[in-house]
């Protein structure tokens, strides 16, 4: 057999976008006869096609027999856009990494949540072990408290009330009162940090970025030995957390 030229396609996937772009053209929806004409598929491929759409939600079926797009593809959107607001940013977050040799990081408030967006790291900068999942562990986690300083007072305490404040390590506050204090008036604000509260040896220091009005922390996690340049970082910290800023801002 002669040797094929470009890339191998599988026929019936480029079918069933064809079919998702003819249903995309109906705002209130198409039956199966007109989106097999549009598409020039047979009627019988198209009402297969059509079927395993709708069962794996891409596509919907209207009770008059048309076709609408499904729920699914909302979700795809979704996450598509965060892709690339991620994909906007991740070069400044890279940057930083190499810049002070340390992992980056970046985390979001939502839905009600304190969650990991985005982690730069690399074999000589590794990221600190996730031993707890930053959702559980908001308060022992210069990132997490960044957040949490961000936050009106009643959504703080909400957060907190939803919260047991876990002893990680022999350094980790665990009073409420006094994580409050600390949130209000951190020494290096409006940066805030991380003293071996959520890993022994790792030390980190995070900054506040905003997508649109959700806040989030930028932060960067070092060896404890390099405790002394935590000023250093925090004043390198400071004006990529304003270019993250605004990146996302644009993007809203």
């Amino acid at each position: 057999m002669p040797a094929q030229d470009g890339p191998t396609l599988i026929a019936s996937v480029q079918r069933a976008f064809r079919l998702l772009e003819a249903v995309s053209a109906h705002e209130t929806g198409a039956p199966a006869k007109q989106l097999a004409r549009e598409t020039g598929l047979p009627l019988a491929t198209a009402y297969h096609l059509l079927r395993t759409l709708v069962h794996d939600g891409y596509v919907h079926k209207l009770d008059d027999g048309g076709f609408v797009l499904g729920d699914r593809l909302g979700s795809l959107r979704t996450a598509g856009r965060a892709q690339t607001l991620l994909s906007r940013v991740r070069p400044a977050l890279a940057a930083l990494r190499d810049d002070l040799a340390t992992a980056a990081y970046l985390t979001f408030y939502e839905e009600g949540e304190i969650r990991v967006a985005e982690i730069v790291d690399s074999p000589r900068t590794p990221r600190v072990d996730l031993w707890v999942g930053f959702e559980d562990a908001g308060h022992a986690t210069a990132l997490g408290k960044s957040v949490l300083r961000e936050l009106d007072e009643e959504a703080r305490r909400e957060y907190l009330s939803r919260h047991h404040l876990a002893d990680l390590t022999p350094r980790t506050i665990t009073s409420l009162p006094v994580l409050l204090r600390r949130l209000e008036a951190p020494p290096l604000a409006p940066a805030v940090t991380d003293l071996e509260e959520y890993s022994l040896g790792t030390v980190c220091v995070a900054v506040p970025v905003y997508r649109g009005s959700t806040p989030g922390s930028l932060g960067v996690s070092l060896p404890a030995e390099r405790q002394d340049r935590l000023q250093e970082v925090r004043e390198r910290l400071l004006p990529v957390a304003s270019r993250i800023t605004r990146g996302l801002s644009l993007t809203i």
